[in-house]
């Protein structure tokens, strides 16, 4: 099963606030089928307490231990904001990544998501791209001995 698909995927989105943003991340989840409704709020609590801000303009919003029975399957979801939105101290994120997992099946995408906001022309192009095979090509590769 694919952690990233085409469907969770959503470019040239707009956001009214981080609330917003977070919100749009976790209705793509809840829609692809790998969480209930009410692992959103859990999204927007776990940001309450402690940003998500990755730096580079981006995001990775997920629920908390306690939000877990709402997983239906692991999975991520990205939105593409190319006006950025507000996150934290001036700081603007442009891909806000949801993460649902019932295990460690994230820690591949976390891998890949780790090298690409490091490489600033990267970032950049998912930024911009109008593409969304290019994000699925650089967030959804799997780092697992499974086939």
């Amino acid at each position: 099963m694919d952690i990233l698909t085409l469907d969770r995927i959503r470019l040239q989105a707009t956001a009214a606030d981080k609330t917003d943003a977070i919100r749009q991340a976790g209705e793509l989840l809840v829609r692809g089928g790998c969480v209930e409704p009410p692992y959103i709020d859990g999204m927007l609590a776990r940001e309450a307490i402690m940003s998500t801000y990755l730096g580079n303009g981006v995001a990775i919003p997920h629920g908390q231990n306690d939000d877990r029975p709402y997983i239906l399957r692991t999975g991520v979801s990205v939105l593409q904001v190319p006006e950025g939105v507000e996150w934290e101290d001036g700081e603007r994120a442009y891909l806000i990544i949801g993460i649902a997992a019932t295990a460690d099946e994230h820690v591949g995408v976390l891998a890949n998501l780790a090298e690409v906001v490091e490489d600033e022309a990267i970032t950049q192009q998912l930024i911009t791209t109008d593409d969304p095979s290019l994000i699925l090509a650089y967030l959804g590769r799997e780092r697992t001995d499974e086939a």
